[in-house]
């Protein structure tokens, strides 16, 4: 299922994107298409590269970007030794390790390979913490990361905040 309540219709590729507020993304959280370029490096090597990537939009929160496995190395992929949590929404999440020879970044990836029947579309994509990667990018715009070390948003110029995550912000 793809809900894009902040669309009036398709968005060209790579086309650029009036800023949104996160106080107008929706609960429970939307899922939108994405055809711009996004990428991922860790390491000195390219780990995702896509344009077919999803994003879960979520009050207060920047975009999390989903990509589909065929587009990520999956081979530098391990799964990681502690880890699932809960989402409300989407279900149980699986956490990956990303392996670049001798680097190790532990839970810098996850997953939902069994999501809630309405998140169905994001089964086996996998998500990138920014902050646990070098960098990260989106229509060749660096990502910032989003503060904390929960939600993995990725801030762009299209975002507006306050941004959840950050100290203090926990009980908004």
């Amino acid at each position: 299922m793809y809900l894009d309540p902040l669309s009036e219709g398709p968005t060209p590729r790579s086309a650029p994107r009036p800023p949104e507020s996160v106080w107008d993304y929706p609960r429970p959280p939307a899922v939108r298409q994405d055809d711009r370029h996004v990428r991922v490096e860790c390491a000195g090597q390219v780990v995702a590269d896509t344009r077919r990537a999803l994003q879960v939009l979520e009050t207060s929160h920047p975009p999390v970007f989903y990509i589909p496995p065929a587009d990520v190395r999956t081979e530098l992929l391990l799964p990681a030794v502690s880890g699932r949590t809960w989402c409300e929404w989407k279900g149980s999440a699986r956490y990956w390790d990303v392996v670049v020879g001798d680097e190790v970044r532990a839970r810098a990836a996850w997953s939902y390979p069994r999501p809630e029947p309405d998140y169905a579309a994001l089964t086996d994509f996998l998500a990138f913490y920014p902050s646990r990667m070098d960098r990260c990018t989106v229509a060749g715009e660096v990502v910032t990361a989003q503060e904390g070390d929960f939600y993995g948003g990725w801030i762009t110029s299209e975002v507006r905040g306050p941004f959840k995550g950050a100290p203090g912000t926990l009980m908004w």
